[in-house]
């Protein structure tokens, strides 16, 4: 893929979306449509849903998929408006998300679950608490309470198109409400988006050239039935009070009958000393002294960096537990702390594993033989 090797980084904090909006990469050609995949059980009230998208490697010329997750909103009132790829000037360039008061405009992207193209219909903020829309998020409403029933429209359907402009793309433009949005103060992606999407950049197996842009976690079986509670009463609904915004079309929807290209071990550690020791790699011996003793350093800093990451983590989440048995909390209550957990060092798993890639990108390069010419006797 040809493209414009031009690259801007925007880090702020509560400043305005026209100023870090977009990524000055341009790139020929339209990223893929947006792959079928199963929304995961929300992990905890306050987690809000952000949609899966497609992001752009330059280093390799491709594209490779973020799949969706729960976040934390970064402050209470905060609503997340989902990145898109957007043409303009002879090349896609894709407009990063953000946190603010609220949705701004994503390009009449239909990402589902809520984001159907304009706002967000997956739920909202009331009095200091978010509510989930059960018709559009997987809430378990044993623990969490904050919820309300609302149809959402879910508009044409437009082949799972995902970028704005173009040919082929989503004819949609920025109305007077969404204009006023973006000049809000925003917040950028926290650090567990970051750090999520760098997991997903180092995973080939997410790559749109090696999985036909149906990237195998995007059609991952539902998750294990223990999670998936049937919805009962809550104890708190609220009514209506808005319609959510229009736009987009069908949601997405499990295929039962697709299968991974390379279908993941099943992941069963739950907490940190769950999980196999840091192996330290076999010694470097590349002929340069000098450069195999500083990568044998940089090696030995980032283990003990990893471990004592884990002892943190750890330690928090015994003290969780800990807090649970003392409120005398419920079986359902305990369950939900321990998919938490799971989330949690899954997450830690996998930035470790793609920061030991990266270190051993670093290795020194033997250095090539002399030929010697032969004795003569």
């Amino acid at each position: 893929m040809r493209t414009i090797r031009t690259l801007l980084a925007f880090l702020a904090l509560a400043i305005p979306a026209a100023l870090f909006g977009q990524l000055s990469i341009s790139i020929s050609i339209a990223p893929p449509a947006l792959p079928v995949y199963e929304q995961p059980i929300c992990p905890g009230d306050g987690y809000l849903w952000t949609p899966g998208y497609w992001a752009y490697d330059d280093g390799i010329s491709d594209y490779y998929w973020v799949d969706g997750e729960w976040v934390m909103a970064p402050q209470e009132g905060y609503l997340w408006t989902p990145g898109y790829w957007g043409w303009g000037d002879g090349g896609y360039r894709f407009n990063e998300g953000y946190w603010g008061p609220e949705v701004g405009f994503y390009g009449g992207i239909n990402y589902g679950y809520g984001y159907y193209g304009e706002g967000y219909g997956g739920g909202r903020w009331d009095h200091g608490h978010f509510f989930y829309n059960r018709s559009e998020s997987r809430v378990d409403v044993a623990i969490i309470h904050n919820v309300y029933n609302e149809r959402v429209d879910h508009g044409r359907d437009d082949k799972r198109v995902s970028f704005n402009g173009g040919n082929g793309g989503i004819d949609v433009r920025a109305n007077s409400q969404q204009e006023t949005a973006a000049r809000q103060s925003h917040v950028a992606p926290v650090a567990a988006q970051t750090e999520h999407a760098q997991t997903a950049r180092a995973n080939p197996e997410l790559r749109a050239s090696s999985t036909q842009g149906k990237p195998p976690i995007a059609t991952s079986p539902r998750p294990e039935a223990v999670y998936d509670h049937q919805a009962t009463d809550p104890t708190r609904v609220v009514e209506a009070s808005r319609s959510a915004g229009t736009g987009g079309a069908t949601e997405p929807r499990v295929d039962s009958q697709a299968k991974p290209l390379d279908s993941p071990q099943p992941r069963t550690a739950v907490h940190p000393n769950d999980l196999a020791p840091v192996q330290r790699p076999e010694p470097t011996n590349s002929g340069n002294a000098k450069a195999d003793k500083k990568y044998q350093q940089q090696q030995d800093t980032l283990i003990a960096k990893q471990n004592q990451e884990r002892q943190s983590l750890q330690q928090r989440q015994d003290s969780e537990h800990q807090r649970l048995t003392q409120q005398k909390a419920s079986d359902a209550q305990a369950q939900q702390l321990e998919q938490k957990h799971r989330q949690q060092t899954q997450q830690l798993s996998d930035r470790h594993a793609a920061q030991q890639q990266s270190m051993q990108a670093r290795q020194p390069e033997p250095r090539p033989q002399q030929d010697h010419p032969d004795k003569k006797h």
